[in-house]
């Protein structure tokens, strides 16, 4: 898709533009939302992890991890179906469209963790050494976003309920991932089977590099790359074969 970066780019601003355009304070509210949502979940579970070491920061950092994840499948899901006449009058691959949508909610968290990287060295006393490794571990995690984009997008245009079943199950797995609690919350028995949701694979590599300042294991590094890599080509694949049919089914 290289001939087509111009189109790519003038898409994603003009994505990052209509989503802040109709709201007084504009870009504002994508810094304000996710921290008034933090504090609010800061004063209801403060008295139950008050032990737990660097809780606020641990919060915040796993509020915009999540916040990276809700909005980039969101706003993917409807890419095809929210643009009609790109998918039936003009001829690009349809893929540009999933990832216009996918680099403007990038560019938007990448200003929102700036915000935040003062707020850690507050709240931790000074930023650890592997902060540096931020922008790799947020480029894997854009990777399995997109990916998963690819493949909310293609079978929104055939089921169109699928956003409201997508809606119950962000819900879900917002319980189901450490973002307001510890993993050491978590029984034992169970952390098997909850280390696999690869959400909790990131955020806790977020708080690594971000909080407590320890090099991510191999093995969790090798688990999000690949689920990234096996969610990226089967999004693609599943797009690539329903494609055929988006300008009827729209």
């Amino acid at each position: 898709m290289w001939q087509y970066r111009e189109l790519i780019r003038n898409l994603t601003i003009a994505e990052l533009k209509n989503r802040y355009q109709n709201t007084s304070l504009g870009f504002v509210w994508s810094i304000l939302n996710p921290f008034l949502f933090a504090l609010v979940l800061w004063f209801v579970f403060r008295n139950f992890f008050k032990q737990e070491e660097n809780f606020s920061a641990n919060l915040l950092v796993g509020i915009m991890a999540w916040r990276f994840f809700v909005l980039g499948t969101n706003s993917s899901l409807y890419s095809i179906v929210g643009k009609p006449s790109l998918v039936t009058k003009v001829f690009i691959p349809r893929e540009i469209l999933v990832l216009s949508n996918a680099l403007s909610v990038l560019i938007s968290s990448l200003f929102e963790f700036l915000v935040l990287l003062p707020m850690i060295f507050i709240l931790i006393r000074g930023l650890p050494a592997t902060t540096f490794l931020f922008p790799i571990v947020h480029l894997i995690y854009f990777w399995f976003i997109f990916g998963a984009g690819l493949l909310l997008s293609a079978l929104f245009v055939y089921f169109r309920e699928l956003n409201q079943i997508w809606e119950v199950l962000i819900n879900v797995l917002f319980f189901c991932t450490p973002i307001v609690y510890p993993l050491s919350a978590v029984p034992a028995h169970l952390m098997p089977y909850y280390m696999l949701n690869p959400v909790t694979q990131y955020i806790v590599i977020y708080r690594q590099v971000l909080v407590s300042g320890d090099m991510p294991s191999v093995k969790g590094l090798i688990f999000v790359i690949g689920v990234g890599m096996a969610i990226y080509l089967f999004g693609s694949f599943v797009f690539g074969k329903l494609q055929r049919r988006f300008a009827e089914e729209i």
